[in-house]
This record gives C-alpha cells, sequence and structure tokens, in this order.
C-alpha cells in the first residue's frame, strides 16, 4: 500500500486506521529517517487504541509500555542501541506484549520478532511518502482490513 501523507493529521489518519484494523498480536517495524514521521505514527495509533496521558518518545528510555486491550503495547525507538544484544537488557518476552511498535528495527536484527507489518516514511515534497507491506499472512489481512475500511482513503491520496 503506498500513500501519500500530506501533513501531520493525514499521518494520523494513518495511525488510526492501523489502530482500528490492528490484529490482536502484532510487530509493527517503523522505518525511515530521522524527522520522518514515525513517532507521530505510533503516537496516533496508540492514541486510537485509548491511551490516555502522555505518549512519550522511546528515544532515551529505548521502550515505552502502554495499556491496551487485550493487554500492554511497546513503543520501541532503537536508533541509540550499538549491538542488538543490548536489548536483552530490557526485559522484552516476545509473548508479554499484544502490540510492538518499533522504530529503527534494523539496529535490532534477530533479537526482535518477525514483522507483521513494515510501514517505511519518507520525506518527500511538503508530506510524507508512506509505504506499508506485509511481512506475515496476518500483516496480508490487517492491510486487507485497512484497504476495506475505505476510511482511510478520505484523508490521505493513494500512490502507485
Amino acid at each position: 500500500m503506498h500513500l501519500f501523507l500530506a501533513d501531520s493529521d493525514a499521518t494520523e489518519s494513518l495511525g488510526q486506521a492501523l489502530a482500528r484494523t490492528r490484529p490482536a498480536h502484532a510487530v509493527v517495524h517503523l522505518r525511515g529517517d530521522l524527522g520522518a514521521g514515525k513517532s507521530t505514527l505510533a503516537r496516533a495509533l496508540l492514541r486510537a487504541l485509548g491511551v490516555a496521558g502522555a505518549i512519550r518518545s522511546p528515544t532515551y528510555t529505548l521502550v515505552e509500555r502502554y495499556p491496551v486491550a487485550g493487554g500492554e503495547a511497546w513503543h520501541l525507538d532503537l536508533y541509540r542501541i550499538g549491538d542488538a544484544g543490548e536489548l536483552e537488557f530490557l526485559g522484552l518476552d516476545e509473548g508479554a506484549a499484544v502490540l510492538w511498535l518499533v522504530e529503527w528495527p534494523e539496529r535490532g536484527g534477530a533479537s526482535l520478532p518477525p514483522a507483521d507489518l513494515v510501514v517505511s516514511l519518507q520525506v518527500e515534497d511538503s508530506g510524507r511518502a508512506a509505504v506499508c507491506e506485509a511481512g506475515s499472512p496476518e500483516g496480508e489481512r490487517w492491510l486487507a482490513r485497512v484497504a476495506a475500511e475505505g476510511q482511510l482513503q478520505a484523508s490521505v491520496a493513494q500512490t502507485g
């Protein structure tokens, strides 16, 4: 799924659509350069899942945990880790979270569970280009639900 997100509202709309259609358990890898909108997307998704109060960036803490329906969502930012082995010290048990939102997943390597969905963001003109790709059969079903829902198309432009 290729999208053009004209502004932060469109990025938030994508996060909301992903939240409305998410599976019971999912791993999302958020890729893109600094300032591409990864944290904006993660915050919108978490907010749409009912997270109240502050949603802090995990830039310095590496992981923030939030209660969501069915369990806990983990938002990770791995930009500052030097080696994937550092993840062992975070106490991440693959089965403990119902949702993983991982920024800079390439730095976590094989220490991370495989992605159900990969969202790649890139600054383009005055907005952002977003490419959503399934990484598993569950991810394929997830993207199909987003497309079938139709609400996302009202706020973002689909591209090639």
